[in-house]
């Protein structure tokens, strides 16, 4: 079984990020374990003052999700242009201890959507380069961006969208085929 992690971009209980991660979760391709980690909201701001021998328990179970994980889904929206703070924030703490990070080598890729016509494109790209400029092994080549959330999504869940489900399903494939590729040491 490949275990996943998605990290959500957007903190509201409502969002069509949230509803695209639940229906990542229900249709998971047999053989993907998709969990969401949640406490990414609990992750103080990045400080490397506290981030010593006691790190906060938050980042401590935060690390602990992503090397017990084969993969990451980073699943945003587009807040002015790039992605959410508790997003990079995440993937600050993630891209610590310096040369023995837990999101070292580990697949991740990005998906998500935006009220805009491009479904959030520049918040994707800036989590890609992020994440690899933090260590993660990017897949590049998965993109699920979908735009006009808010019209789309106005009366439908994105689990009963028979075009999503399938760019998901697509998305979670990649990874782990990725993992089961260059499996990952912890």
């Amino acid at each position: 079984m490949t275990q996943i992690v998605a990290l959500v971009g957007s903190l509201r209980a409502g969002s069509i990020n949230r509803q695209l991660t639940e229906a990542a979760v229900q249709h998971a391709p047999e053989g993907i374990e998709l969990s969401v980690f949640d406490g990414i909201v609990d992750l103080p701001f990045y400080n490397e003052d506290i981030d010593g021998d006691t790190p906060p328990a938050a980042a401590v179970a935060f690390r602990q999700a992503i090397a017990d994980a084969d993969g990451l889904l980073l699943v945003t929206p587009e807040y002015n242009g790039t992605m959410p703070a508790v997003l990079k924030n995440a993937l600050d703490w993630a891209s610590r201890p310096f040369g023995a990070s837990p999101i070292s080598g580990k697949p991740l890729a990005v998906i998500g959507s935006a009220f805009g016509q491009y479904g959030g494109v520049w918040a994707h790209d800036d989590a890609r380069k992020a994440a690899g400029i933090a260590g993660a092994k990017v897949l590049e080549d998965v993109k699920v961006a979908i735009p006009q959330s808010v019209v789309r999504f106005a009366e439908t869940h994105p689990r009963e969208d028979d075009e999503v489900t399938g760019l998901v399903r697509g998305a979670l494939t990649a990874l782990a085929d990725a993992a089961a590729a260059e499996p990952v040491s912890a």
